[in-house]
């Protein structure tokens, strides 16, 4: 039988059943998610800087990071795939990759900084960005204030698990980073985008706390706060995505799906989800890369 096939849906949760609060011996309450997940000293979370140029040079380097971490991961397809992160000093405008350059060998001066009117006003001029990613880039910062980054490639768990045109389902504890609110299906397909008007509708599948975005028949869409944010969230949708289709696989041969409840993934989603605790999730393959290319990305 195949997946499509089998009733997938959530138990409903019984009318009496009410979301209760934590208890107050709960040795999470009064502290960040950053500082509960801490046993000791306190992770460093976002940095702050003194200036724009620093704070620049920073996002671009974690940029590039974030690039060759998804080359690692097999997130190329072609010339598709685009990450943008908001500018610093001018928010109006977004630094993209170049079109057609590997992930794998993309550094920070390889970024073009775009206005929302996809002129190209800074950075690397001499390739072209991606016009589709433009579209779908610009239409997310647009709507989004609080979106500083977004992600989007053609992963291969992100494209099958598209097929279906459906949320993830709280199958395990990392993807209720993803709970409620925090992802959303896009679900038209009109082929590659290129109008403002596709742009502006796939943003407003995404919604105003939308973290991940499924795209039918297309692949994943994260945002964040950070690039950080949003590259590692991308992972672990893509992961998610994964994990679900083996999941549908066993429930396809009988074996029947246990799911979170909706007090266990709210608190998850509460306690993991904040903008300084995923910043923190993505340094180690950040790490891991600099460790590999000896820091080649930051230049």
């Amino acid at each position: 039988m195949a997946p499509s096939a089998v009733t997938t849906e959530p138990p409903p949760t019984p009318q009496s059943k009410q979301l209760i609060p934590r208890s107050a011996s709960d040795p999470t309450k009064e502290k960040t998610p950053l500082q509960a997940i801490s046993q000791g000293i306190c992770l460093p979370g976002i940095p702050l800087f003194s200036t724009h140029d620093k704070h620049r040079a920073w996002i671009l380097s974690h940029m590039a990071g974030a690039f060759r971490v998804f080359a690692r991961y097999g997130f190329t397809e072609g010339m598709s795939g685009h990450i943008s992160v908001r500018d610093p000093e001018n928010p109006h405008t977004f630094w993209t990759n170049p079109l057609g350059k590997h992930f794998a060998t993309l550094k920070a001066s390889d970024m073009v900084l775009v206005d929302y009117e996809g002129n190209a006003v800074g950075g690397n001029t001499s390739r072209p960005a991606n016009a589709a990613g433009f579209l779908i880039h610009a239409a997310v910062h647009k709507a989004r204030p609080d979106v500083n980054a977004a992600c989007h490639c053609h992963g291969r768990a992100g494209k099958a698990w598209s097929a279906f045109a459906r949320r993830l389902e709280m199958v395990n504890q990392d993807v209720c980073y993803f709970y409620g609110e925090a992802q959303a299906v896009y679900g038209e397909f009109g082929g590659v985008v290129f109008s403002e008007e596709e742009g502006g509708r796939l943003a407003r599948a995404l919604g105003e706390k939308g973290k991940g975005l499924i795209l039918r028949n297309h692949g994943l869409l994260t945002v964040g706060h950070t690039v950080d944010e949003a590259a590692y969230l991308y992972t672990l949708m893509e992961r998610s995505c994964e994990i679900q289709l083996m999941v549908e696989a066993a429930a396809a041969n009988g074996i029947p799906k246990v799911y979170v409840d909706d007090e266990a993934a709210e608190y998850t989603f509460r306690m993991g989800s904040d903008p300084e605790t995923l910043y923190c999730e993505f340094q180690p393959e950040l790490e891991y890369e600099r460790e590999l290319s000896g820091g080649a990305f930051e230049n």
